[in-house]
């Protein structure tokens, strides 16, 4: 078992009324001496922004905004931006995040060359409905069960002039190009999705996604398979690249008397085609066990997000109970040496 320890808590809501309700799932990233973070913060009415602090220490926060760097300006986003990620890819930092418009949650990207102003490119992600979702997997095959069991609410009429689509959250990219090529995770519910082969953003078109779902299986990276990730799974952090793969901390739910319980996972991906999953922790990283994990807006809930790599030691930031941001740390060392045994 991998040691992991827990450090507490680093950011809490505040009464500044747009983060009132939560601060949670942050994006990190280091630049010099200074660590950036980008967090969901939570106003009244499940209304998210995106909120910005600095580091100058891995658990030593330096300074806070009291407003958000990131807010809703567009109708794809109107009701808020959640959860974003961040690498930096060629001298450009890729943000991406959840924009909800009260009704579809879709995987949306914003673009910044010196994390201050920040261009949006919109929603990358496939907008289409369940139904055309599930007619395009079928072209080839069965749809899996899991897949209508988790989706078919999701199916189309109009609400308030609009449709519901098929959701599609958690998108982030690697740090780097493969082959030349942009490559990124999503998770359309119960598994983690994979697109490896994108020269240029402008290409995810509507002709692109309707040939990716006529292969779907075949852009599966991560299913659930062990008893805590059971019901499903979802992108984490954004992978690191290390000599074994790339790791990558990732989120698995479990389904319980108590409700759903999120925990932290870990897995590893071959470096140049990283659909070949080729290790996987049989077991949880670390689990709600801490009482600012087990009790805040959502119950039962480790939700990692960022992490920063210190010499050997990493560290996992993550959402606590949907209602702050703690900080968990192990040695890398020791959790490659861990996915050195749980090979495929």
């Amino acid at each position: 078992m991998v040691e992991v320890k827990k450090l507490g808590i680093i950011l809490q809501k505040t009464s500044n009324s747009f983060e009132s309700e939560g601060v949670l799932n942050p994006a990190l990233i280091k630049e010099g001496d200074a660590i950036h973070m980008f967090y969901r913060a939570v106003a009244t009415d499940n209304y998210s922004t995106i909120g910005y602090c600095k580091l100058s220490a891995p658990m030593v926060v330096e300074s806070r905004n009291d407003k958000p760097l990131l807010y809703p300006q567009s109708d794809y986003e109107f009701q808020g931006l959640e959860d974003p990620r961040i690498v930096k890819i060629e001298g450009i930092y890729y943000l991406t995040y959840t924009a909800f418009d009260g009704i579809n949650a879709l995987g949306a990207l914003a673009t910044s060359a010196d994390l201050i102003n920040w261009e949006k490119k919109g929603i990358i992600v496939p907008q289409v409905t369940y139904e055309e979702f599930r007619h395009l997997v079928e072209s080839e095959g069965t749809i899996r069960e899991k897949y209508i069991r988790f989706n078919e609410h999701l199916i189309s009429h109009e609400k308030q002039d609009r449709k519901i689509l098929l959701w599609d959250k958690n998108l982030i990219f690697f740090p780097r190009k493969i082959d030349g090529k942009f490559c990124f995770l999503h998770r359309i519910k119960p598994d983690i999705q994979i697109v490896v082969q994108v020269e240029n953003l402008d290409n995810l078109d509507v002709g692109f996604w309707q040939n990716y779902f006529f292969h779907f299986d075949e852009n599966v990276v991560l299913s659930p398979i062990f008893d805590h990730e059971v019901s499903y799974v979802g992108c984490g952090c954004p992978p690191i690249e290390t000599a074994a793969g790339w790791l990558l901390i990732y989120h698995g739910v479990h389904d319980t008397v108590k409700g759903y319980v999120y925990s932290a996972c870990a897995a590893l991906l071959d470096l140049e085609n990283p659909k070949i999953e080729i290790a996987r922790l049989p077991y949880p990283l670390f689990f709600p066990e801490k009482v600012w994990e087990l009790k805040g807006e959502v119950n039962n809930v480790c939700f990692p997000s960022g992490s920063i790599l210190e010499d050997d030691t990493l560290y996992i930031y993550y959402g606590a109970a949907d209602e702050r941001i703690a900080v968990a740390a192990l040695s890398m060392k020791e959790l490659l040496a861990e996915l050195e045994l749980n090979k495929n």
